[in-house]
């Protein structure tokens, strides 16, 4: 949990620590450098993803377009029911549920 800090205030911009590329400019630069410093700053931050990560988005990518419903199943399976040819195997459903309550413990 991040935790603020109070009672610390700065007229001035507080300066990057050495070697990072923050948009900060230092008071003891020369003028050339800052202009440069600043026009750099303003092209904005960059990431490079991985491999994994790009898999990863791909793979989100389609998960998120695929269909919550298997449309061709709940059309059989309602048929069925329609015509009374549904058969309901209770030994099978009562596995599962045991299979699941094992599950969450």
């Amino acid at each position: 949990m991040p935790s603020k800090i109070s009672g610390y205030s700065t007229p001035e911009p507080v300066t990057p620590p050495k070697g990072s590329s923050a948009g900060s400019v230092a008071a003891d630069k020369p003028q050339a450098d800052a202009t440069a410093a600043s026009s750099t700053s303003q092209t904005g931050d960059h990431a490079t993803l991985s491999t994994s990560a790009r898999s990863l988005q791909k793979l989100s990518d389609a998960i998120a377009q695929a269909p919550v419903v298997n449309a061709s199943k709940v059309a059989s399976v309602k048929q069925a029911v329609s015509s009374g040819s549904y058969q309901i195997d209770a030994s099978r459903v009562a596995d599962k549920l045991l299979q699941f309550e094992s599950g969450l413990k």
